[in-house]
Parts: structure tokens; sequence; C-alpha cells
């Protein structure tokens, strides 16, 4: 490629890429990580040509994106933002899917409040709406309970340093990725950017980083321990979840693939039943009364209003952590008890998971919740 000194010269190399990857499927060529990192600086410069930042999109999509190129992507992206550390030993960082939930009620935006609570400082973060999906997202549900999901870097990083949970938002720590969803609200179809928002981790800690990440198809768990690996989380864990999100099903056996130490993926089965959970259904079923959703752009990516869907968790999820029985307070369970067995603080899940009841049932996770408003 070109030398890059020049803004006319990132706009020859950001031609150059498009040339490589948008070529037809017989004819269209891998970037390697240099190129795909130089091309997505380019991209959150706000030099880039929109159309061919669509095109450059398109065509990587269309021809399958490499692990070089989701992580040169990704680079560019932490390279462009404010990451920051905490004056604490450990963060658990939550990457669930930034464009919502539509085919069920969320029920991660809580488990934040739940590890704080019992040790584990956790880091949720997320915007207020992006397709493909216009789901209900962790910025819609928490403002729904009342929070401010517009806190500054600094005031996220002093909230989890005091209460030892936050949400801090795409707007505020990549402005310049933030910037780029009205085009790919245009491209209608996910790209790269769905794939590695998640993996950015905002805020770390002073001794190590985890992550706690979903998917849906069997492919992904490799392509995302990839770019945890790329990101520097120290450990990662990726659960078969709902919606691509980190609550597994409530009634039946799934998959949990995890590494530690920035080592190669291992897999284990994971079994609600384990855990004394059995459930009719997979996940929490939409509410029968919930509203349309609107006309977003020129389509509707789901079928009930996003914000009333937000307002229905918000309305579960404050009374699982206050104690009540249900689904939320099960989904609460499961996917906690997950995470701090991974992170070594109870010797099984089945141990985790008696410990997350007794910190639900205590109400001190609602105070945990309402220590951020």
């Amino acid at each position: 490629m070109t030398d890059l000194n020049t803004d006319l010269n990132l706009k020859l190399h950001m031609r150059q890429c498009i040339q490589k990857v948008a070529t037809g499927p017989e004819y269209s060529k891998d970037l390697n990580y240099t190129d795909a990192y130089h091309a997505m600086r380019h991209i959150l410069s706000g030099e880039a040509d929109p159309v061919q930042v669509a095109v450059f999109f398109i065509g990587l999509r269309m021809k399958r994106e490499t692990e070089e190129e989701n992580r040169g992507i990704l680079q560019a992206i932490i390279d462009s933002a404010v990451i920051q550390t905490a004056n604490v030993d450990e963060v658990l960082d939550i990457s669930d899917p930034y464009d919502g939930y539509a085919r069920g009620v969320p029920a991660s935006s809580f488990m934040p409040a739940v590890l704080a609570t019992m040790g584990v400082p956790a880091v949720l973060h997320g915007l207020e709406q992006v397709g493909p999906k216009f789901g209900a997202t962790h910025h819609k549900v928490l403002k729904a309970a009342g929070l401010n999901v517009n806190l500054t870097p600094a005031e996220a990083l002093a909230q989890l340093e005091k209460i030892g949970w936050t949400y801090i938002d795409q707007s505020q720590f990549a402005p310049r990725l933030h910037d780029l969803i009205p085009i790919r609200q245009r491209m209608i179809k996910r790209q790269v950017l769905t794939t590695v928002e998640t993996l950015v981790g905002p805020i770390r800690g002073k001794r190590a980083t985890h992550c706690i990440g979903g998917y849906v198809h069997k492919a992904y768990p490799a392509i995302y321990a990839a770019l945890a690996r790329q990101s520097g989380f120290d450990s990662a864990m990726f659960v078969r979840g709902m919606e691509g999100g980190i609550i597994p099903s409530l009634q039946q056996s799934g998959k949990l693939f995890y590494y530690y130490e920035k080592g190669e993926e291992q897999q284990r089965d994971l079994s609600p039943e384990d855990i004394g959970v059995t459930a009719e259904v997979r996940s929490i079923p939409l509410p029968e009364d919930l509203p349309p959703a609107p006309m977003i752009g020129d389509e509707i990516a789901t079928l009930v209003d996003s914000d009333a869907l937000a307002a229905a968790a918000a309305k579960m999820g404050i009374a699982a952590l206050g104690g009540e029985k249900g689904l939320m307070y099960n989904s609460l369970v499961y996917s906690a008890s997950i995470a701090l067995a991974h992170l070594g603080r109870y010797g099984s899940v089945q141990e985790a998971a008696d410990a997350v009841r007794a910190t639900l049932d205590s109400g001190k996770a609602l105070e945990t919740l309402r220590a951020a408003v």
C-alpha cells in the first residue's frame, strides 16, 4: 500500500482497500491487519467519503471479514477511543449486543449491580439505538430505571470506583465511532462494526480485565476470542445466549467458550438445571400489551416499541434485584453465577448461584443499583 503521511494518500489508500475487498465473489482479496487498521482510522477521522465508507463495509461483509481485518478495525477504534484504567484490581466488562433486544425482555442490564454487590467491579456499555435490530438497549433500559446514561468518561470511572459498577455510552467513550450511526442505519444490514464494537473495553482494571459476551452462530466464539485478545482482555467467556447476549437459555443446555491469561479458548457445557433453574420458555417473553414499533427510517426492524420494552424490562429488573422470583430473577442468577465461577470467586457454578440468590433476596443488589441514581 501507499505512504499514509498525507490526507491525499489516505484517500488513495481507501480506494485501494475498496478495490481489494469489493471486486466480486471470485476476485475480492483480504486486507492485512495494517491496511484494515488504516482504512478504519481514515473512516473515523470523518474525512472519508460516505459512499466509500458504505462500499468498504459492504465489501468486507460480502466476502466475509477475516481475523486480521476484524482485529485491525477494532484496534483503530480503540486507538481513537477514551480508554481508562480504574483504581481497582479487576474489572469485568459486559459485552452485550449494541443493537439491543427485540424478541424477549432483556435482563443483563441489571447484572452489573449484582456483580458489584458481590465484590466484582463491572462495566456495562452500549448506545441508545442502532441497527440492524433497533431493539431495547441497555441505554434505554437503564434510562427507564431512572439512571443517568450519559455519564462522561470521568464520571463513569468515578462511579465504578465508588459503587462498583457503571454504564458508559459509546457516544462518550468513542464519539467518532458513534458518529457513524446514521450511515449504519442507511446501510440496513449488519456489518463489521456490529461485531467489533462491543470489545473496545472502555474501562480497565489495574491488574486484570475480563470480558463476558454472547454469541448465536457457531463460528463466533473463535472470532470473539481473537478480538478479546486483541483488545487486551486477560480472560474472556462467551455464552450461547438469547439474541446473542449473555443470558443463556433457561430451558435447555448450552455451551460456554472461555480462555484464561489470553490463551486458547476452551469449552464446557452449561445447564440451567445444574443451578436449580427449570423453565418452560427459553427467555423472558415479551409482554402482550407492548405497542407496535414505529418506523425507523424506511423500515421496521423490530415488531415492538423498544422504549416500551425497555420500560417493562426496567420494572422487572428492579423487582428481581429486590428479590422477586421469576424469569428475570433466574436470568440474573444464571448469568452472574457463570461469571463468578469463571473468575474463581466460587468453586462451582452451583455455589455461585446460591450466593447470587442470597444477594438478590437480601435486597442489597437493588441498593447498589439505586446508588447510581
